[in-house]
């Protein structure tokens, strides 16, 4: 078998060691950037996947991140963002990582072998409709293959993020995002450059998808739920601009829609109270920019 990129040595690694500090961290920050490239070149299943993902939120359905060692934690933390950006509710969003929240404090690597609990922790969180997000640098760490597998049995839709081409995680995948990251400065080190492709592609995936769900309007997260002192000023700044009112009106409507920041808007908008605001983001499924436009501010 061929050596696979992600164990393959880079090619300006060799020295690295007796570099001056300086010159060492120059071909490490080079060695990022590069990588770092990846993500653009897969686009097209980067936008698939994003789709898909809003496609089953906007069903019901939710949204699981899966991974084992570096990659999992990639996945999640793409996932915990979720809430406090986009405002998807918490509910909605799982994360399942090999060796489970232990593997939080110590990334163990027999937890990356173990197919029974991959298997359980498919059947336990994910059911028919759901998006799985399956990330593994290698594209065959055995957890997270085998729980895509059990994933796409119980009737999920698969999206796959791997830094190998041909590799089984991608072959099973109904959205497969190929991320050909060179060989690594510190062979296998996938937290380096593999995950600094992987992190760029799960914020694209994850900020269109919320786009397509209508949670960001202009650049702004408009489907944040404003519940501490820095939220609230955050959310009073986008009700400001987007409703093109004062300071003080915007935290009034702020305060009226309580914390609801697509309420918020609508409100400063022109809706009467609270109930009209919610009314006309019903019938506009929550977008704010056909809201607008319903109340003649477009």
């Amino acid at each position: 078998m061929a050596e696979r990129k992600t164990e393959a040595l880079h090619e300006r690694a060799k020295g690295i060691d007796i570099l001056a500090p300086l010159d060492a961290l120059s071909l490490l920050a080079a060695a990022q950037a590069e990588a770092a490239k990846a993500p653009a070149a897969a686009a097209q299943a980067i936008a698939a996947a994003a789709r898909l993902a809003a496609d089953a939120l906007n069903s019901g359905h939710r949204l699981v991140y899966a991974g084992a060692g570096s990659s999992g934690l990639m996945a999640m933390a793409d996932a915990l963002e979720l809430p406090g950006t986009f405002g998807i509710p918490r509910d909605r969003i799982a994360v399942l990582l090999a060796g489970g929240a232990d593997s939080l404090l110590n990334l163990a690597g027999a937890p990356e072998d173990d197919l029974d609990a991959a298997r359980a922790d498919a059947r336990r969180e994910i059911s028919v409709g759901d998006c799985v997000i399956c990330v593994s640098a290698s594209g065959s760490t055995p957890y997270t293959l085998a729980l895509a597998e059990e994933a796409r049995s119980l009737g999920a839709r698969i999206v796959s993020i791997a830094n190998n081409a041909g590799t089984p995680l991608l072959a099973l995948a109904d959205v497969a995002i190929l991320l050909e990251t060179p060989p690594e400065m510190v062979s296998g080190s996938t937290r380096m450059g593999a995950g600094t492709a992987q992190k760029i592609a799960l914020n694209m995936f994850s900020t269109l998808m919320a786009i397509h769900l209508g949670h960001v309007h202009d650049g702004r997260m408009v489907n944040l739920f404003a519940d501490n002192s820095k939220l609230r000023q955050r959310a009073a700044g986008i009700v400001a601009a987007i409703a093109d009112v004062g300071a003080d009106d915007a935290a009034r409507a702020i305060e009226a829609a309580d914390g609801a920041v697509k309420t918020a808007i609508v409100l400063a908008a022109g809706a009467q109270d609270k109930s009209e605001a919610e009314a006309i983001l019903s019938r506009t499924s929550a977008n704010v920019r056909a809201a607008l436009k319903l109340l003649g501010r477009v």
